[in-house]
């Protein structure tokens, strides 16, 4: 297993297919794994400065050159998986940029084995939020 496959998000073809075309679109974007609220667990997508990334927000990575965040509670629970970000049909979340493209990003994941979370642990923890 290469060290790139323990990166805690990672995203299929389809999905940096749509991350390129929202890119295009609406210029950088940032991902926030909700929480469930109103959107389910669905992957959120907003174009950057739009979503205020808070003190407790945690950045797993970058997928497609977009940020990904998720909150801090809620890494606590996940941290022993890594999000895979996808696409499949269907309609986004209400105030995701994926809405109206009758595609929509959905998180799969995997959980890490014990000796993966062993490096991972030994690693750089996950960054704070960039408040520039």
């Amino acid at each position: 297993m290469t060290e790139a496959s323990l990166d805690r998000v990672t995203a299929t073809q389809a999905a940096l297919d749509l991350i390129g075309e929202l890119q295009a679109a609406h210029g950088p974007i940032l991902f926030h794994q909700s929480g469930g609220c109103c959107d389910g667990s669905s992957p959120m997508c907003y174009p950057q400065g739009d979503f205020l990334i808070g003190d407790s927000d945690v950045r797993l990575g970058e997928i497609g050159g977009a940020p990904v965040y998720i909150g801090a509670a809620q890494y606590a629970l996940w941290r022993h998986t890594q999000l895979i970000i996808d696409v499949v049909p269907g309609r986004g979340g209400m105030f995701s940029l994926d809405n109206g493209t009758e595609r929509r990003f959905i998180t799969r994941s995997r959980a890490f084995s014990g000796a993966e979370m062993c490096r991972l642990d030994r690693g750089p923890a996950p960054e704070p939020p960039s408040l520039s």
